[in-house]
């Protein structure tokens, strides 16, 4: 069955409204799998900071281990989970840069000291000590002690593009629902997948 290409996308939002009432604490930690440049994968936490039919969007170092691993192969999954609900939304796509001017936008609307830490960590590369790091953080605070702070050029947003949701709902005996869609040209096919 052929549906638009909205469908995934109202589900996922109208589902994300109900995961936000029952587990309000970071509803929208995502996990995000990338494939570093060896083929190896890798696999942490992130937020969720922006979703619309153009995909999901989360902001990062561009020069941290999953941005070197997105320059190198653009392909990401994510996981959303909530146990509260008992529900879990997989999705699959490309990852490409967010727009200078959406990064921005995002940027000032973090927390001041957020912003320091932007400018005062080098995301993913070793630290000689915690001292190196706050060392790094006071420099940052004194060069930007007044007024507006700039986005860093090394820091912005991602957004992945789904070609492949699935949505999970637990089951008793682990006979869990799943539903699948996958992209075809301008729309979406569902299909159920045995749990």
């Amino acid at each position: 069955m052929h549906l638009p290409w909205h469908e995934p996308f109202d589900r996922f939002a109208r589902l994300f409204a109900r995961a936000e009432q029952a587990q309000p604490k970071d509803p929208n930690q995502m996990w995000l799998a990338t494939v570093d440049a060896r083929g190896r994968p890798q696999l942490r936490v992130v937020l969720l900071k922006g979703c619309d039919v153009r995909g999901f969007v989360f902001f990062t170092n561009y020069e941290s281990q999953k941005a070197r691993a997105l320059e190198k192969h653009p392909y990401a999954a994510l996981d959303f989970y909530w146990p509260a609900l008992e529900e879990q939304v997989r999705v699959e796509g490309t990852a490409t840069k967010v727009s200078a001017e959406e990064s921005d936008a995002y940027f000032q609307t973090r927390p001041r000291a957020s912003r320091i830490g932007a400018w005062a960590s080098d995301q993913s590369r070793p630290c000689s000590s915690r001292l190196e790091l706050e060392a790094r953080v006071a420099k940052a605070t004194l060069v930007h002690a007044v007024g507006h702070i700039p986005r860093p050029p090394h820091w912005g947003g991602y957004r992945v593009e789904p070609d492949r949701f699935e949505f999970w709902r637990a089951h008793p005996f682990r006979l869990h629902w799943r539903e699948q869609y996958e992209k075809s040209k301008d729309a979406w096919v569902r299909s159920l997948l045995y749990p």
